[in-house]
């Protein structure tokens, strides 16, 4: 296993995503194809324009090879965002390539359900690789927005 650098640590809070370090750790079952989900409900990040901030609903799925991401690593980096500013489709896919180059997965996607801005909302989605035959990949379970009425 590689030298971990949040597991068991108290980590502060990168001040940018650039900063943030992931972990990544040995897939126990590489043998064996399966999802893991990451959801990450309360994602912030603010408008390169007005430095207002922005807020989404992450899914990432993935179908890990040889390494899978570490939990608290990826909680760090999410979380990093918060004073970052950026587009909600340059969050989004900057996540889902930095996850990719890491783990090298058979698969990935992300897809960013953005809350409304100006009054409309944007979400966001990415992929890396296709998805192998025979292995179950759920619905995201993210309605579309839907305001009053």
């Amino acid at each position: 296993m590689e030298n971990l650098t949040h597991l068991g640590k108290p980590t502060a809070l990168p001040s940018s995503p650039d900063e943030a370090v992931l972990d990544r750790v040995p897939n126990p079952h590489p043998d064996t194809k399966f999802v893991a989900r990451f959801t990450q409900p309360e994602f912030t990040s603010l408008c390169p324009v007005t430095a207002q901030p922005d807020f989404a609903h992450l899914v990432i799925d993935y179908i890990p090879q040889e390494w899978m991401v570490e939990s608290k690593s990826l909680k760090v980096y999410l979380n990093s965002f918060r004073n970052h500013q950026a587009f909600h489709e340059a969050c989004t896919v900057d996540i889902g390539k930095r996850l990719a180059d890491l783990l090298q997965p058979h698969w990935l996607r992300i897809g960013g359900y953005w809350y409304p801005r100006g009054g409309m909302p944007i979400d966001v989605f990415w992929q890396y690789g296709q998805s192998p035959e025979g292995v179950w990949i759920p619905d995201q379970g993210v309605a579309g927005y839907r305001g009053r009425g």
